[in-house]
């Protein structure tokens, strides 16, 4: 709380630390967040670790939280920090509402965008620098010049080429780099409580859960990966509350992230879908999509029959993943694609 009224923005910052090395940060009662240090008094807290002068007043850590840590984070490397993190290292909402403004948002991010631009903590983007993440673009809809409408929407429909061009062409061909930046957006968001970093998670899944082909003939070990690391993610995201009982609400994500009509569940049951249906499948790609459909059935109640009662109320007006009609450069008469 922020002089007894409101609460301040959250400011997180990653940390690689190796053997031996020890980071130093204060805590800034007035600005109410994690602070450098002089570089001598820096040294003088250095001296003190290594002389073991603070481990009395530690505690016991906590293995399980390290367990959970382990799998939220196993793809972030160093390399995965320096390239994504901001100038400075601080990843801090009140940046964003500048960043977001041309932003397709759902209902609820739209709320979260107003409570951030009336914010006394919001600090309009052409005052700084840019502070954002150096997140990958993903394209919501490809167009191309040259082709068939039909070919057009295939793209669309399937996003694999796509995949495969941002693999080759962003992440240098590394599926473990895309899996790293999946996981990093996914601890910015739900540790750092930034809206930038929830887009960009939203658009990572929503591209790996659009492709139809490459979960079966060229990426089934990188679908694999990605069905376990969102299964941890929503796993530990959707953890109860055990301070309001069996019966509490998510402890960390707020449900209407999460609702039935939201993207989530539009991609999930298509995908879900076409594992099960198809007639040669990973064993392992087909463990984890079960245990990530049980996981959300349970936790959420979310139903992934074809027909179920929700079929047909995934999108809202102009909401971003819906069905597209895209018009082609083409002469008169020619018939729209709709991707």
């Amino acid at each position: 709380m922020r002089d007894g009224k409101e609460f301040s923005p959250i400011t997180g910052f990653f940390i690689d630390a190796g053997y031996s090395q020890v980071v130093v940060r204060m805590w800034d009662q007035q600005e109410e967040r994690l602070i450098k240090v002089p570089e001598e008094e820096e040294e003088r807290y250095r001296q003190a670790v290594r002389s073991f002068e603070f481990d009395k007043h530690l505690g016991p850590y906590d293995l399980s939280l390290y367990a959970d840590w382990k799998r939220l984070s196993n793809y972030v490397t160093k390399s995965t920090i320096e390239r994504l993190e901001p100038i400075g290292g601080e990843i801090t909402v009140t940046y964003e509402h500048g960043m977001l403004k041309n932003t397709y948002k759902s209902a609820m991010e739209r709320v979260l965008d107003e409570q951030l631009r009336n914010s006394k903590f919001s600090s309009p983007a052409e005052k700084h620098p840019k502070r954002g993440c150096y997140y990958t673009p993903i394209p919501r809809i490809i167009k191309r010049k040259g082709i068939e409408s039909e070919q057009l929407t295939s793209l669309n429909l399937d996003k694999t080429e796509l995949l495969e061009t941002l693999l080759v062409k962003d992440y240098g061909g590394s599926e473990e780099s895309l899996l790293g930046e999946l996981q990093f957006a996914f601890i910015a968001f739900l540790m750092g409580q930034s809206l930038e970093a929830f887009m960009q998670w939203k658009s990572l899944v929503s591209l790996l859960l659009g492709c139809t082909e490459a979960p079966f003939q060229t990426r089934s070990q990188l679908f694999t990966k990605f069905i376990k690391v969102i299964y941890y993610q929503l796993k530990y995201g959707l953890q109860k509350d055990r301070s309001v009982g069996e019966a509490g609400t998510s402890a960390l994500l707020d449900d209407s992230w999460f609702s039935s009509d939201s993207f989530l569940h539009c991609f999930c049951k298509d995908f879900f879908s076409l594992v099960q249906d198809a007639s040669v499948v990973d064993g392992d790609l087909l463990s984890w999509t079960r245990k990530l459909k049980e996981l959300l059935e349970n936790s959420l109640g979310w139903e992934f029959q074809q027909k179920s009662a929700v079929d047909g109320i995934y999108f809202e007006e102009n909401d971003e993943y819906a069905p597209v009609v895209e018009m082609l450069d083409e002469p008169s008469g020619s018939e729209p694609t709709t991707s």
